[in-house]
């Protein structure tokens, strides 16, 4: 039984086959039979799990088993306290209420790699970094949440799930590595 740490680039499909003639996985895993256990979107970054064990990515992708991920968000504007409080608590996104989450205002972690292509800078809007965990993850779920607060993503990096981590198992983006799913419990 393999489990795959991968680190997902910028605009790269969370699927092997072809579509578009845009990036995908197989552009970067020439491993037969593993599957993403979960998703990132195209627009996203950071941490996926791969494996070739059915029932390991039945528990970890199932919204039942709510392992915890973690994400750094940029987001356009400056994070008070009052969109922090809205972030945590249940948030009516129109076609579901979020579960209440942690998230807190952090520094431009200093490990970080240059997105390519860098997002926009605009001298007049600041930006802000947050760190969001949630136990679940519905489509596109934190960046509707940023934006139902008047924050837009303009950056989001997933960096944990359960007890794996990028910053416990450095990867640049496109790198991956083989690891025991005995790691996945913090």
């Amino acid at each position: 039984m393999s489990l795959i740490l991968f680190n997902k680039p910028f605009q790269v499909l969370c699927q092997f086959s072809a579509q578009d003639g845009k990036a995908t996985l197989a552009d970067h895993l020439a491993m037969p039979n593993i599957y993403p256990a979960g998703r990132l979107d195209y627009d996203s970054e950071g941490l996926m799990l791969l494996t070739d064990d059915g029932k390991l990515q039945h528990a970890i992708a199932h919204p039942d088993h709510k392992e915890a991920k973690v994400y750094l968000v940029q987001v356009e504007g400056v994070a008070d306290a009052a969109a922090l409080d809205k972030l945590r608590a249940p948030l009516n996104l129109g076609d579901f209420v979020t579960q209440p989450c942690q998230a807190v205002r952090i520094a431009e972690p200093e490990w970080l790699w240059p997105r390519n292509p860098p997002i926009r800078q605009r001298a007049d809007q600041p930006t802000s970094w947050l760190a969001i965990t949630l136990q679940e993850g519905k489509n596109r779920q934190v960046r509707r949440m940023t934006a139902a607060v008047g924050l837009p993503t303009l950056r989001l990096i997933r960096t944990a799930i359960g007890g794996i981590s990028l910053a416990t198992h450095p990867l640049m983006p496109g790198e991956w590595m083989a690891v025991s799913p005995q790691h996945l419990t913090p």
